[in-house]
């Protein structure tokens, strides 16, 4: 079974920085595309950011040139580096991995960690 866990959110003021990480712990798999999305209260899950299995990198455009997103393979982990950090940016942020296990491709969601801007 494929358990995907993310970590590091928290409470950080406006302009603060926090990284975001998502794990994946199984054996025998390989991880494709990765994206991390949020759902802020009241508000349908959005797309943050995205990365491929080569390491192709996409991001929505209300968090170009603050957020940030890579991956550790070896590790069996993706990471969210957000900076510059706005009240806008709290919600629950969300982890989907593509995983290959055992001949079969399958979408695999974290249980989220909450991010909260706030002065």
């Amino acid at each position: 079974q494929v358990q995907v866990v993310e970590s590091g959110g928290g409470l950080v003021q406006p302009g603060g920085s926090l990284r975001l990480s998502c794990t994946a712990s199984s054996a025998t798999f390989r991880i494709y595309g990765v994206g991390w999305y949020r759902q802020a209260p009241g508000k349908q899950r959005e797309l943050v950011a995205t990365i491929s299995a080569g390491g192709s990198t996409n991001y929505a455009d209300f968090v170009k040139g603050r957020f940030a997103i890579s991956r550790d393979n070896a590790k069996n982990t993706v990471y969210l580096q957000m900076n510059s950090l706005k009240p806008e940016d709290t919600a629950v942020y969300y982890c989907n991995m593509r995983i290959a296990r055992f001949g079969s491709v399958l979408d695999y969601w974290g249980q989220g960690t909450q991010v909260t801007v706030s002065s």
